[in-house]
């Protein structure tokens, strides 16, 4: 009956479709998804393939390694993913959440099935009193469900507010979230010892990724790996253009 009141529609582009919570056709084809070859630390989609297997890491990476062991993105942050995010994010389109998780869980497949738990990456309290949400712990919540893991949505903590990252490069998000982060002192217990995969909408540098991992780590997370919906090209270095083999 709703949706004879209100007939599903494109979140991207508001064309007719089947049922809610999915792209039509052609928005369909147009997302660029992220599959292999693509760095297996940060998620960076490659420009060229060539013969290798699962060490494949990117320039970047390899002289500047991330404080997390895996990470993948479902999708290139482009036009037309950065609607879907955008909307999740500020528009109140938490309806959003399921279908970029579903994309998620299928980008992290192999590192969601040796996962103990899922940690969203936190929002400072006045930023979720405004927004009302977080869209990682939504994201999070929605891939719970689809690959049946659990969620510890309040794990980490930000301790103090931030400016908005969007304009600073790499080095000044890093200054910026330093000791911002923290494991929640409630929540150590829960984190220690597990297999962590850290969730996201968007990484761009992974400063704010790196520093929830860090601070997962420093409660004696076994490990930790990342899950995003979204990779942006970093713009604080150059653009990926091929990849090496990770040594050891």
């Amino acid at each position: 009956m709703l949706d004879l009141l209100l007939p599903p529609d494109c979140p991207v582009c508001h064309q007719p479709v089947e049922r809610a919570g999915l792209l039509c056709a052609d928005c369909f084809r147009s997302m660029r998804f992220i599959a292999d070859p693509c760095c297996a630390q940060c998620g960076q989609s490659f420009a060229a393939s060539a013969p290798g297997g699962g060490g494949r890491v990117c320039a970047p990476c390899l002289e500047v390694p991330p404080p997390w062991r895996h990470g993948r993105a479902a999708l290139v942050y482009d036009e037309r993913s950065r609607a879907l995010v955008l909307r999740l994010k500020y528009a109140d389109r938490t309806d959003l959440a399921p279908l970029l998780a579903r994309h998620m869980a299928r980008a992290g497949r192999d590192m969601l099935e040796n996962a103990d738990l899922l940690v969203p990456v936190p929002l400072h309290r006045g930023r979720l009193f405004h927004r009302r949400y977080n869209q990682a712990g939504l994201l999070a919540a929605a891939i719970g469900r689809i690959v049946r893991l659990p969620v510890l949505p309040d794990a980490l903590v930000r301790l103090r507010g931030t400016p908005p990252l969007a304009r600073l490069g790499a080095r000044a998000r890093q200054d910026v979230l330093r000791e911002a982060i923290a494991a929640r002192p409630s929540r150590r217990d829960g984190l220690a010892g597990r297999r962590i995969v850290l969730v996201d909408d968007v990484m761009t540098t992974g400063a704010t990724l790196g520093a929830c991992a860090r601070a997962a780590t420093a409660a004696g997370a076994a490990s930790v790996d990342v899950l995003v919906a979204a990779r942006a090209p970093d713009p604080g270095r150059a653009v990926v253009e091929g990849w090496r083999l990770s040594v050891g």
